[in-house]
C-alpha cells in the first residue's frame, strides 16, 4: 500500500467497494427464486434498506482503515482489514450463491471476530476509527441474529 495519503484512501475504497460489487453481483444473480421461498423472520428489513446501509458502512470502514494506515503505516493492520473484507464479500457468495445458511452463519461469526480484533486495534491507535466501526459492529450483530433466525426457521 502506498504511503501517499490520498492515493491510499482511493485504493482502500476501491478494494472495499470491489468486495461490495462482488457481493452485489452474486446476490442479484442467485438470490431468486431461492430467497423468496425461504421463511424469513418478521424483523427482516425490506430489500431497499441494504444498499444505503452497506454503502454507508463501507465508506466508514474504509475511512477507519485508512485513518489507521496513515497514522501507523502498519501493514499488519491493513492485512487484517483486507482479510476481513474477503470474509465480508464471501458472505453473499455463500448465502445467495451457494444457498448455504449454515456456512453463511459461520462466515458471519468470523466477520464478527475480525471486527472485534480491528476495533481493539482502532481503540488503541485511533479512537475515530473505533467509532467509525461501531455501526458496522451493530449491523453485523443484527445480521448474525437475522441469519440465526433464518437458520432456525428453515
Amino acid at each position: 500500500m502506498t504511503k501517499n495519503k490520498y492515493l491510499s484512501l482511493v485504493l482502500i475504497l476501491i478494494i472495499t467497494f470491489t468486495a461490495s460489487a462482488i457481493g452485489g453481483f452474486i446476490t442479484s444473480a442467485f438470490k431468486e427464486p431461492w430467497y423468496s421461498q425461504i421463511i424469513l423472520p418478521s424483523f427482516n428489513p425490506p430489500s431497499w434498506v441494504f444498499g444505503p446501509v452497506w454503502t454507508t458502512l463501507y465508506i466508514c470502514m474504509s475511512i477507519a482503515a485508512w485513518s489507521i494506515w496513515i497514522k501507523t503505516f502498519n501493514k499488519k493492520y491493513l492485512k487484517i482489514y483486507f482479510y476481513h473484507i474477503f470474509f465480508n464479500a464471501s458472505w453473499s457468495v455463500i448465502f445467495f450463491g451457494f444457498h448455504s445458511i449454515t456456512l453463511a452463519l459461520l462466515d458471519l461469526f468470523i466477520i464478527l471476530i475480525f471486527i472485534i480484533i480491528l476495533m481493539k486495534i482502532y481503540l488503541r491507535e485511533n479512537k475515530t476509527s473505533f467509532y467509525l466501526f461501531l455501526p458496522y459492529l451493530i449491523w453485523t450483530s443484527y445480521a448474525f441474529i437475522l441469519n440465526i433466525s433464518i437458520y432456525i426457521l428453515n
